[in-house]
């Protein structure tokens, strides 16, 4: 949760990019062992009911792939996705993610979210206490990533 000095509006316009709010994903950092992730967009490249997303990259050289379904999108309130079908990934399975805004004084108050199944075998046990702190980065990269967008 972090608290952004910007109106909700103009918060969900710049998260209901995906490619922004993702961003973490696509540079190389510790977390991704190095790598990093290719997106592909649908014809509303994430920003309508039903809109798809995929992901493809390589870790360790393992190949990594999954699908996302945009799943509720409220604006300027809510927005959630979820993978469909059996994502590809080491140290979670499928999830559910998304983000809340609420008006927090002059400012939004930004809360996101991911709800997520540990990684099928051989993975499984390997998500146990990585998965955690995977989930954990990820949430808190698009909230940090989104607060100092709109810093002062």
């Amino acid at each position: 949760m972090v608290d952004i000095a910007v109106d909700p509006a103009t918060l969900f316009e710049h998260l209901d990019d995906q490619a922004k709010l993702s961003s973490h994903m696509m540079q190389s950092s510790a977390m991704m062992a190095g790598s990093s992730m290719k997106f592909t967009f649908d014809h509303d490249r994430g920003r309508m009911l039903g809109s798809r997303i995929g992901m493809h990259g390589k870790v360790l050289g393992l190949s990594l792939e999954l699908s996302e379904i945009v799943t509720e999108r409220d604006p300027p309130r809510r927005k959630a996705w979820e993978t469909e079908g059996v994502p590809r990934l080491l140290v979670i399975g499928a999830y559910r993610m998304g983000f809340d805004i609420a008006p927090q004084g002059l400012g939004s108050r930004l809360t996101v979210f991911i709800d997520y199944d540990l990684p099928n075998w051989p993975w499984r046990l390997l998500g146990l206490i990585p998965g955690r702190a995977y989930a954990r980065w990820c949430t808190r990269s698009m909230a940090n990533d989104a607060a100092h967008t709109f810093a002062a």
